[in-house]
């Protein structure tokens, strides 16, 4: 019957498993075993021991559960299953003798060496060989080094995850509240940037039920927070109290994703317009979509200020610090402000203007030199548009094209450019606007 440990080594075997075995004792040095940053212990189908005994070394293979060989000088012989090895246990009287007959035998198989020999001093090791020595001593004191710092992290590790386990429980209400509307989040993003691809087949009742569920759910997390200073951010107003830090992450992380959802509450309602509009102007829709998701970043980069604002502006820390800290703050809130200025502004002239930002409406002669046939749908052109490098293709169709590409259909130019993303697939941004 097998042991526990050679069934264990014959399954790794059979399905090809090279896990060290102490991942689940010390995780972190298994798990730097693995990788190849630490040494373990050897592994595979074949074990091998070398044993150096006087002048003389042998290496021990296990080739199998019953066979073993053993070669003198390290050199392996064929295992033709007819060798055997025989294991006598022998006593103090019996060892002595053989210590004796051994230092005999071998005093009489050494060479005789003169006197010059035995005075000869003994040569330092060559160049070569000094710097391959230096360099195995520093990587096996950088293996050192990785063992003690893997066995730190395994003797913290247990202790950092019940400190986290509760400051969850201590803030369990705020952890379910946020996990909550960053499902909501993502799932009504998926939603809306789905019917936005549909266009006029989009479903209505959809993008309705969409919206009602996010109003409903904007109202119901201010109404459960209605005494605290949740809503004051969202008029530019700083907490009534100086916030504590992790009061002040949940407050900007809840409000943040608030206006995020009434940003989606809004895009749906357009995207209900547009589907009901005669002639179905999209990129018209998607400058707008662009429009709001580019005015949605600049006021979210400016409702975290009122937050970190009274937070640093605290008297018991000095005026000295307090005014520092705050001054800092603003300076380096002011480059991310000027920064979603510009976009914004962009976003907006795209908007206003009439021409497209890519090229021109094309006339009926410019159309009929064309051929009046767009390239992208194969089909009469619809509202043709004529972009800078002279090529004319559907507005639709070559708007959709420039939601993902910068350059021409056809002679891959540079058209569009680079400085305003376009958000025309109705999607909404998911980072956190944390500072």
């Amino acid at each position: 019957m097998d042991s526990p440990g050679t069934s264990g080594e014959v399954r790794r075997r059979r399905y090809g498993l090279q896990l060290p075995l102490n991942l689940l004792q010390t995780p972190v040095s298994g798990l730097l075993e693995l990788l190849g940053v630490l040494r373990g212990p050897s592994q595979g189908s074949e074990h091998e021991a070398t044993i150096s005994s006087g002048l003389e070394r042998i290496r021990v293979s296990s080739a199998g559960p019953d066979r073993i060989r053993v070669t003198a000088n390290g050199n392996v012989a064929a295992d033709d299953g007819a060798s055997e090895l025989s294991i006598r246990i022998i006593g103090t009287d019996e060892t002595e003798q053989i210590m004796v007959s051994d230092s005999a035998s071998t005093s009489s198989t050494l060479p005789e060496t003169s006197d010059e020999a035995v005075n000869t001093p003994h040569m330092p090791a060559s160049p070569p060989e000094a710097a391959e020595a230096a360099m195995a001593a520093t990587q096996n004191s950088r293996r050192y080094d990785f063992q003690q710092f893997s066995r730190w992290v395994e003797q913290v590790l247990p202790f950092s995850l019940l400190l986290l386990t509760v400051f969850i429980r201590q803030h369990l209400q705020g952890f379910l509240v946020t996990l909550w509307l960053s499902i909501v989040l993502k799932t009504s993003n998926d939603i809306l940037r789905k019917q936005t691809a549909l266009k006029g087949e989009r479903k209505t009742s959809i993008l309705l039920g969409v919206a009602a569920g996010l109003f409903l759910q904007i109202g119901v997390v201010y109404w459960l927070y209605r005494h605290d200073d949740l809503h004051r951010p969202l008029f530019m107003l700083p907490p009534m109290e100086i916030p504590k830090f992790w009061h002040a992450v949940f407050i900007i992380v809840v409000n943040d994703m608030m206006v995020r959802l009434g940003a989606m509450v809004l895009k749906a309602g357009l995207l209900v317009f547009y589907k009901n509009t005669r002639g179905r102007n999209y990129r018209r829709q998607g400058q707008f979509l662009t429009f709001i998701e580019y005015a949605l970043l600049l006021y979210r980069v400016l409702l975290p200020a009122p937050v970190w604002y009274r937070f640093f502006l605290n008297k018991d820390y000095g005026s000295f610090f307090s005014s520092l800290t705050t001054g800092l703050y603003l300076t380096f809130k002011l480059t991310s402000v000027l920064e979603k200025v510009h976009l914004f502004i962009a976003s907006l002239k795209a908007l206003l203007r009439r021409e497209v930002q890519y090229g021109s409406y094309a006339t009926a002669e410019e159309v009929n030199a064309a051929g009046d046939l767009c390239a992208i749908c194969q089909e009469k052109m619809h509202a043709p548009i004529l972009l800078s490098c002279k090529h004319m293709f559907c507005e639709d169709c070559v708007s959709e094209w420039f939601e993902r590409e910068r350059t021409c259909p056809l002679c891959r130019a540079i058209v569009k450019p680079a400085e305003l993303k376009s958000f025309a697939d109705g999607s909404t941004s998911l980072f956190y606007q944390m500072f």
